[in-house]
């Protein structure tokens, strides 16, 4: 991470998440006053706060800090080597084989448990 981001927080950051968390409170409360609506009007006004909520959120030291760590992420999964469709069909089905035989002794185990206890309480 780059501390210089995280160490000039702004000082008008806490007043920032407060809107945020103002705007949220507003997307709740709201879609519950004007449930009458259409869902398309309610759908789009929340879409739009979220939008202007996560632009202020960005504007923070966290926001900004969350937002490079998301670029971060997304070139270290450009670096992954993904498998073959060979090689997934392959590990699947050893997967499944292996469920298959814990799943058959698991029952055989209770199965055998069972017969044992019904055989000693009668």
């Amino acid at each position: 991470m780059n501390s210089k981001v995280t160490s000039e927080g702004s000082k008008l950051d806490g007043l920032k998440w407060v809107v945020v968390v103002a705007l949220v409170a507003a997307g709740v409360v709201g879609n519950s006053i004007f449930a009458d609506e259409s869902l398309l009007y309610r759908v789009l006004a929340l879409v739009a706060l979220a939008v202007v909520a996560g632009f202020t959120a960005l504007q923070t030291a966290k926001g900004q800090s969350f937002f490079q760590l998301f670029k971060e992420a997304k070139n270290e999964i450009r670096r992954v080597v993904w498998p073959t469709r060979q090689e997934t069909l392959q590990t699947t089905a050893i997967v499944v084989l292996a469920v298959l035989l814990v799943g058959l002794a698991l029952w055989g185990l209770d199965s055998l448990l069972g017969w044992l206890v019904s055989g000693a309480i009668g």
